[in-house]
């Protein structure tokens, strides 16, 4: 049975790249959210595996960080693991302090750490 990832706030072809490479080595279906209320609202249906955020949304340009400390801070959601999506380290060290698990950068998408940091979470 497939894993269902939420890919919060990345562009088309960011997006198309991301479904590629999870396509290519996992079984998912990837679901897209443009905004932090559209993610919350899928997340909160209960039925996600994983959240895949951007470090800035690709609509408004909101903080993928805040959006981490929103799932966190709602007990109901707290379990549902989140990764952001930066190849800036001081972003991710932010994401991890938010109860994030270490994401991964754009340019890291084809990387071997990437692939097992999110086998961990879909196997």
């Amino acid at each position: 049975m497939p894993k269902t990832i939420v890919d919060v706030g990345n562009c088309d072809m960011d997006h198309a790249s991301l479904q590629m490479m999870l396509d290519a080595n996992f079984e998912v279906e990837l679901v897209r959210a443009h905004s932090a209320e559209e993610a919350l609202k899928l997340i909160r249906s209960g039925n996600v595996d994983l959240v895949l955020i951007n470090r800035k949304l690709d609509r408004d340009q909101a903080d993928g960080v805040e959006l981490i400390e929103r799932v966190k801070g709602e007990p109901e959601l707290a379990a549902t693991p989140c990764m952001l999506i930066s190849n800036f380290e001081e972003s991710q060290q932010q994401a991890i302090d938010a109860g994030a698990e270490r994401g991964f950068g754009k340019r890291q998408l084809d990387d071997a750490a990437t692939r097992e940091r999110l086998a961990k979470l879909l196997a």
